[in-house]
């Protein structure tokens, strides 16, 4: 199997699928809430809420409060918000862009932590004999990506610091199975993408890294919950947060030993989990005022392009101690 259809195999799975996890984890969730009186359904993707329910930590932290906890594997963000929306899960993983579609369609959705900034986890990429040399040679060129994501907020202001216009390049909306395939035949002249799909990208592909988000946007991974179970469960909430950020701790400190760890989970090579965490930063903490207003640009620029069909004001989605002050 190529690392273009191990990393895509979960999206590219039939989205009923994962709605019938999404039932399952409202049932079973259910079940474990009548036999303890409170329970954490996390929802998750591949990745390092995996490690987290591996090694049993979250279990062993809540259990004094007699806390159950429950897991649900999904294929994408948008789908565990859904399953949020509709009250099968109380908690999961997200990137910056889905949260804010989420919100938009009316999702309760609250953060309930964040990463740190990891801009060096998204970058353009061309192929290694590319004419294209710098950001102001995208001009009119044909540039593959993720509509509705996070590198699309990250198009929109790498091309707004460097004199150009959202309209300067022709964008070419396509998932990063598809993306690659475009980009790997010369159908697209630049792609735009993140970890690890980049760093396979530049292991098989041989593709040349033009720019990544260094000093354009922070592209951090959040961790959502619903308003209600916030409000009822700050306990649980920030118990969970602090064993994420454990896991995060031990990562940047044995990043041989994560990335033997991460290389299970994903399927993938060695040498692109390696590379992926060579450029990635560690740590995760609750949501601030300042992470807010970040959430809040791009909800703004996505807007602005007409992405999503009304302003949103992000506070909002705070935690419940900073939308209460």
């Amino acid at each position: 199997m190529t690392p273009a259809s191990i990393l895509s195999s979960r999206r590219r799975q039939v989205v009923l699928s994962s709605l019938a996890a999404a039932a399952f984890a409202a049932t079973g969730g259910q079940a474990l809430a009548q036999a303890s009186g409170r329970v954490l359904r996390v929802g998750h993707q591949k990745g390092w809420l995996s490690i987290l329910k591996g090694r049993g930590t979250l279990e062993k932290r809540l259990a004094p409060l007699g806390v159950k906890v429950s897991w649900t594997e999904f294929n994408a963000g948008p789908v565990q918000l859904e399953a949020l929306n509709v009250g099968s899960i109380d908690f999961g993983d997200v990137g910056e862009a889905p949260p804010i579609f989420a919100q938009a369609a009316g999702a309760p959705l609250v953060y309930a932590g964040a990463t740190v900034p990891r801009p060096a986890l998204e970058a353009v990429i061309v192929p290694k004999d590319s004419p294209i040399r710098s950001v102001a040679d995208l001009k009119g060129k044909r540039v593959a990506y993720n509509k509705g994501s996070n590198v699309q907020y990250f198009l929109v202001k790498l091309l707004e610091k460097n004199g150009l216009k959202y309209g300067d390049v022709q964008s070419i909306f396509l998932a990063p199975a598809d993306a690659r395939a475009a980009f790997e035949k010369g159908a697209v002249d630049a792609w735009i993408i993140w970890d690890p799909f980049l760093a396979a990208a530049q292991k098989t592909l041989d593709a040349r890294l033009l720019v990544d988000a260094t000093g354009i946007v922070n592209n951090r991974a959040y961790y959502f919950t619903s308003r209600d179970y916030a409000t009822r469960n700050a306990d649980v909430l920030r118990i969970a947060i602090e064993e994420v950020n454990a896991i995060d701790t031990w990562a940047s400190k044995n990043q041989s030993a994560a990335a033997a760890e991460l290389t299970t989970v994903l399927g993938l090579d060695r040498s692109i989990t390696e590379l992926y965490l060579s450029r990635a930063k560690f740590g995760t903490a609750p949501v601030t005022r300042e992470i807010i207003a970040e959430q809040q640009s791009i909800a703004d620029t996505f807007f602005e392009l007409k992405l999503i069909p009304r302003k949103l004001n992000l506070l909002h989605a705070a935690p419940v101690d900073l939308s209460a002050s």
